[in-house]
């Protein structure tokens, strides 16, 4: 039985390795040229088109754009004015085994820069 709970001690660390990241800090910042209108004109089709749901709400700086997942925290993009352009926030959580390929979500994101 000690053997069991100390084997389950070892393995409980990698399980929650997904969940021990911030939440508040963004996977990826990048700077584009678009607006963040023209970004998120760019990146909602190709995230409808990989059979993602997401959610966009704006303000007057900004838009947010939400995928909700099953088994995670939502994949979040917000992209803000810049003085040339736009800044964009990639909030992408990611199962501990799915790190090692990039995602559909993260090539959408990207891919509109």
């Amino acid at each position: 039985m000690r053997r069991l709970f100390l084997s389950a001690m070892a393995f409980a660390p990698l399980l929650l390795a997904g969940c021990a990241s911030a939440p508040n800090d963004p996977t990826l910042t990048l700077q584009t040229s678009k607006t963040p209108a023209q970004y998120a004109d760019c990146v909602v089709p190709k995230l409808q088109g990989d059979a993602m749901h997401p959610t966009v709400s704006q303000t007057q700086r900004s838009y947010r754009i939400v995928v909700p997942s099953k088994i995670s925290a939502d994949n979040v993009v917000e992209a803000y004015k810049a003085g040339n352009g736009g800044k964009v926030f990639i909030y992408e959580r990611h199962l501990l085994a799915s790190n090692l390929l990039p995602s559909s979500f993260g090539r959408a994101a990207q891919d509109c820069i």
